[in-house]
């Protein structure tokens, strides 16, 4: 009932730290999805370079989140931001990476060397077989591994409010300084329901951007 009570007398805090909270995730899974899918599409042409890609990737991923923020903090404070916004977005970037990169790399790969065969046949060139053609039918694999990045980096941005860089982690690392299970129990509530209708909106998007066909499959 305590809870309860705290979340009503403080909605007006929990809906400020949820915007704070979106809009980090929301410029961190941007950038990773600006920088992955490219990257993804690329090494595509090299096996080797995919494998290293995807190690160098998959590496990231196993480094502690709250480890990470800390190499973050001795780098960025040569430009004078070692702690806040940008190394809680650069961290969770790099984090997003690998789901990103991996499902665009298995998407493109996994393109009927059929259909390929045909654009080549109507005269397409690369650029267009890759914009008409193997892109719209990725598009569900991709963005499976967008909705992945997007959990884990709700997650993982909670860890940057000991960095400063607020969000709805800010409840949880206040209620573990104050013992105040209120406080905790609000946080992970909240970021447990931000996830589950990010998650449910950005399946919404995949399902409106996967050609007619595929979507009736």
């Amino acid at each position: 009932m305590d809870i309860l009570i705290y979340m009503m007398h403080n909605l007006d805090l929990i809906a400020s730290r949820t915007v704070e909270h979106i809009a980090l995730v929301g410029v961190a899974i941007g950038l990773a999805i600006l920088t992955g899918v490219p990257i993804g599409i690329a090494i595509t042409q090299n096996r080797r370079v995919a494998n290293a890609t995807l190690y160098v990737a998959a590496i990231i991923m196993t480094i502690p989140s709250i480890a990470m923020f800390g190499i973050m903090i001795p780098i960025l404070s040569k430009i004078g931001h070692g702690i806040g916004y940008v190394p809680a977005v650069i961290a969770v970037l790099l984090y997003s990476q690998l789901p990103i990169i991996r499902n665009t790399y298995t998407a493109i790969n996994n393109v009927d060397p059929a259909l390929r065969e045909a654009a080549r046949g109507m005269g397409m060139t690369p650029l267009q077989r890759l914009a008409m053609v193997e892109i719209p039918l990725a598009i569900p694999v991709i963005m499976a591994g967008v909705r992945s990045a997007v959990v884990l980096s709700i997650g993982i941005m909670a860890i940057a409010a000991y960095i400063g860089a607020g969000g709805l982690g800010t409840f949880i690392s206040q209620g573990i300084s104050q013992t105040d299970p209120r406080q905790l129990v609000t946080g992970a509530v909240a970021l447990s329901l931000l996830a589950v209708c990010a998650d449910s909106a950005l399946l919404w998007l995949q399902n409106r951007l996967t050609p007619t066909g595929l979507r009736c499959a």
